[in-house]
């Protein structure tokens, strides 16, 4: 450390958070789900699925959770060796299977899109495994990391469509191949580290075991200074001083990075017009190195500059932690009129589709209020909006009109399509399921959000 100044080693953690954020939030989360659950779903052991039992509503603890999709989501360790996956089919109904490395890389899916709604088995393999594939297989899904994280998404119309969900559910399994143990927790960072110090202890212990790509663990190799790349005992048990505090500073440093590109949002910019909604079909463009089943393998889905993709990784595990790459599903928010206005439930105000937006599988329409980002509590019990819900109200024209109010619209045709939102702030967001060419090449232009006025 004697070589580098202080200035230079702040420098080089600010750096070395933003790289290794989603790692940490990643496998946090992983042991969260082990543990606790989240989202409705009970905890339950590495290699099986937890199930969602129903849609999430305003009782939902996560942030900006959908309405539309009922989740199945299962914790794999891979240590002890290969697994299969056996998925029932749906009949033609939308469901994706998204697959999630350790760095929150989305590196593999399965489903409508991209393999179509037909029953079948897969084998995941861990990095570097070399047996013999059984027949009868549909494929080898190869992981990047010995953890991944399996994200499935059941469309679901309604309550009454949960006995179809659950079926579909109930029949999703994972089998070890060979049938020998794997181990039963994360890696566990060194007792007696101090607290301010355990983001870069957690770091250290699970960059060593869940290793990277060739490219970044080249990149990774700037960090000896700080000692993340020190094997055996923590060097963070009794650091230096200086250290500590270049540490905590870098710390703080990276944190702020990325919040503030989080609050700026994600399809900002000089120009554009008042009450435009953010759509980035490449928000979650950063995984650059591993291309595996219904992944689309093009430079267009991937960021040119490695580094640059590093601060975009961190972000979107930051506010969309296990998001799909754009042509699996798209998102777009909003937090102004066409004024520029904040949304604010002592308003009411129209948002009229023309025509529907140019989807494959579906869209909607999800309220959210602000700060927080949560499912609002209302008397309809309605929480989206979409093609698929019941009684829309479409004009003579063919457009359609939602009503975004906190009071029930007194129109019958309003109240049909009401979507009610909160007494204070609110965000809409879009989602658009397997959008269509026009959203993804950005001739599509969601319609502005208008305050009714008087």
């Amino acid at each position: 450390m004697a070589d580098r100044t202080r200035t230079e080693l702040v420098d080089l953690a600010a750096e070395a958070y933003v790289y290794g954020y989603p790692l940490v939030d990643d496998l946090s989360m992983v042991g969260r789900s082990l543990r606790e659950g989240f989202g409705g779903m009970a905890a339950e052991p590495f290699n099986r699925f937890a199930h969602s039992e129903h849609l999430a509503d305003h009782r939902t603890e996560f942030v900006s959770v959908n309405n539309d999709t009922v989740y199945s989501v299962a914790q794999l360790d891979l240590s002890g060796g290969p697994l299969r996956l056996h998925v029932p089919g749906t009949g033609g109904a939308y469901y994706v299977l998204q697959f999630v490395d350790a760095w929150t890389n989305p590196f593999a899916y399965v489903g409508r899109r991209a393999t179509g709604t037909g029953e079948g088995e897969w084998l995941i393999v861990p990095p570097g495994w070399a047996g013999s594939v059984p027949g009868g297989l549909r494929g080898v899904i190869d992981a990047p990391t010995s953890v991944v994280t399996v994200v499935g998404r059941y469309a679901c119309d309604g309550p009454g469509d949960l006995p179809r969900v659950r079926a579909l559910q109930e029949r999703l399994t994972l089998t070890p191949l060979d049938g020998r143990p794997h181990r039963t927790g994360l890696p566990a960072p060194e007792p007696g580290v101090p607290e301010e110090l355990r983001f870069f202890e957690e770091l250290r212990v699970w960059m060593a075991d869940f290793p990277p790509s060739a490219a970044d663990q080249a990149y990774q190799d700037r960090f000896q200074p700080l000692g993340l790349l020190e094997e055996g005992p923590s060097p963070y048990v009794a650091a230096a001083p200086d250290l500590v505090d270049a540490l905590a500073k870098g710390l703080e440093r990276g944190r702020a990075r990325v919040e503030g590109v989080s609050r700026a949002g994600t399809g900002g910019g000089a120009g554009r017009r008042p009450g435009s909604w953010e759509l980035d079909p490449h928000f979650f463009d950063y995984n650059l190195d591993h291309f595996g089943v219904g992944t689309v393998d093009s430079p267009q889905w991937r960021i040119a500059d490695r580094e640059a993709s590093y601060l975009a990784r961190a972000v979107a595990a930051r506010i969309g932690l296990w998001g799909n790459h754009g042509y699996e599903a798209v998102y777009a928010q909003t937090f102004q009129d066409s004024e520029g206005r904040q949304l604010n439930g002592a308003y009411s105000y129209l948002l009229r589709f023309p025509e529907p937006p140019p989807v494959e599988s579906f869209w909607s329409v999800t309220m959210y209020s602000t700060p927080d980002y949560r499912l609002v509590d209302n008397p309809a019990h309605r929480y989206s909006i979409g093609d698929r819900t019941p009684g829309l109200v479409h004009a003579g024209d063919g457009s359609l009109t939602l009503p975004l109010s906190h009071d029930r619209p007194a129109d019958p045709a309003h109240a049909a399509n009401w979507l009610p939102a909160p007494a204070g702030d609110f965000r809409p967001m879009l989602r658009l399921y397997t959008p269509g060419a026009a959203v993804l090449d950005g001739r599509y232009e969601i319609p502005v959000i208008e305050r009714v006025e008087g």
